[in-house]
């Protein structure tokens, strides 16, 4: 989409700095700010991005476009990665930036137990670095925190004007392509060794959607620092747009929803959970998921309920084959596993089919690292965030997701062209022969299985025989809610609210 000068389009103030819900409607009604979201606002022109390739260099362009403020709200950040093949190191392009432009300001702030838990190296981050030390240029680590919780957003605003959402972190190890080819060297860490093939999925949203995000980033910064940002108005939604950034949709709401944990005196914000319980439950024809983790209570429930139905949709995970840290094997891998086998069991109608995607190496196959958390229904919704499908991303943690709905028959089209290369992806397959394979088959299952021939592919989630209940200690290993007084009270008038945000059938 071109735009003239005279055309010149800026964002539009947001209604208010509050937490107040506000903003359009969905187009069909199922994203509603108040029931399952935060705000809906319009967002002029939206874009998937698959893998941290293609996420990495349409990022170093839109930074290279600053020229008010940007915002880097985090759980890891890595000043020594490089964006693009070409590009600086990202601490000396921010440095670079501030430098070139008077009167941009950049702000970091990243989870401070990242020093501990997160792969980037720990001195930068608790010590800073030579390219942190300008006026225009502030760093901070979040530990306005419940103790044991994350903070788990990924978010990047330029402007108020442009906005990067998704799973992917700024941090090494994430920049890999579509071919996910296991010694590719973009992916190497800082010993010069590969990190693991990993896949992942962003969204980029302008205009209102994007001051919206301004507001979450500046309200954040708040609370970990105590220090008030000013917003930014009048940028030119067109000159920060990434000029090689494929718009997937234009001038559509795209609904916001949070995860925010019980912090002293302020509100819990449980709407990231409701949103991915009402696009489950609201699926009738097919359920499209990537996850990195599949072990969280309300979404064994949810599934469950689906699958017991009658008639129903499918449902496609495409999952994560197994954690690499050891208490996420032994409570969130487990959990998996036994999740796995309740779903198995309820599925009376054989309309679940979970996989992990492999890669083909010179040594055999290696597992693809799915970090992605997007879940598609009927091709009617799309939603990406940071919020995983485990426990503590429910009330625990701080998260932030984005979805948005189809209003016409175009952005179906569009959303189940997403759905189709993702897939295609994972089996070494064209879009179009996936495409095809479902308009034949009328089924996401039987298109998979006859697409799925390659050395690279779809291998189903091993399934061993075992317990299906959950493993004792997850309310204290991968809990709903802090620690904290009366938690054991919270958790159980959690439990009895959750049943609620199920729609009515």
């Amino acid at each position: 989409m071109t735009m003239t000068m005279s055309a010149r389009r800026t964002v539009a103030e947001p209604a208010d700095e509050t937490q107040s819900m506000r903003g359009r409607p969905s187009a069909t009604g199922l994203l509603a700010p108040g029931r399952n979201a935060w705000r809906s606002e319009t967002s002029a022109r939206t874009a998937v991005i698959v893998d941290g390739f293609d996420y990495f260099r349409h990022l170093e362009e839109a930074l290279r476009r600053a020229r008010r403020s940007i915002m880097v709200i985090g759980w890891d950040f890595d000043d020594a990665i490089r964006l693009t093949d070409d590009g600086p190191q990202l601490g000396d392009l921010l440095r670079g930036l501030v430098e070139e432009h008077p009167g941009l300001e950049v702000r970091v702030l990243i989870w401070s137990v990242a020093v501990l838990h997160a792969p980037s190296p720990v001195m930068p981050l608790l010590f800073g670095s030579p390219w942190q030390q300008h006026p225009c240029i502030s760093v901070k680590l979040d530990t306005a925190h419940p103790f044991y919780a994350a903070h788990h957003q990924k978010i990047v605003v330029i402007d108020d004007a442009l906005a990067f959402v998704g799973g992917i972190d700024m941090t090494n190890g994430r920049r890999d392509t579509p071919e996910h080819r296991p010694d590719e060297p973009r992916r190497a860490g800082p010993d010069g060794k590969p990190a693991e093939p990993v896949h992942d999925v962003h969204m980029a949203v302008s205009g209102p959607a994007a001051a919206a995000l301004g507001v979450i980033a500046r309200d954040r910064w708040l609370v970990a620092t105590g220090e008030t940002l000013p917003r930014v108005t009048g940028a030119d939604l067109d000159a920060l747009w990434p000029p090689e950034l494929p718009e997937t949709f234009s001038d559509l709401p795209v609904a916001i929803a949070r995860t925010w944990p019980r912090w002293r005196t302020r509100p819990p914000a449980y709407e990231s959970q409701a949103m991915i319980r009402d696009m489950l439950m609201a699926a009738e024809r097919h359920l499209y998921i990537e996850a990195q983790y599949l072990s969280a209570r309300y979404v064994r429930t949810a599934l469950r309920r689906l699958l017991r139905r009658p008639t129903g949709p499918e449902i496609v995970v495409v999952l994560n084959r197994m954690p690499d840290v050891l208490v996420e094997r032994l409570v969130m891998g487990e959990n998996c596993m036994r999740m796995v086998r309740a779903l198995k069991k309820a599925d009376r109608h054989g309309r679940l089919a979970i996989y992990y995607p492999v890669v083909a190496g010179e040594d055999g196959e290696h597992a693809l690292h799915v970090h992605s958390k997007l879940i598609i229904t009927d091709d009617q919704v799309i939603r990406i965030g940071s919020a995983n499908l485990n426990n503590r991303s429910v009330g625990l943690d701080t998260e932030c997701d984005l979805a948005l709905e189809a209003s016409h028959e175009r952005d179906r089209e569009r959303i189940a062209a997403i759905r189709d290369g993702l897939l295609a992806e994972h089996l070494g397959a064209e879009p179009e022969a996936v495409a095809a394979a479902v308009a034949e088959t009328g089924s996401l299952i039987r298109a998979i299985e006859r697409l799925n021939h390659r050395p690279r592919g779809l291998r189903p989630f091993p399934l061993t025989p075992g317990p299906a209940h959950f493993v004792w200690g997850t309310r204290f290993l991968d809990p709903e809610a802090p620690f904290e007084p009366g938690w054991l009270l919270r958790l159980g008038a959690y439990r009895r609210r959750a049943p609620g945000l199920l729609p009515a059938r």
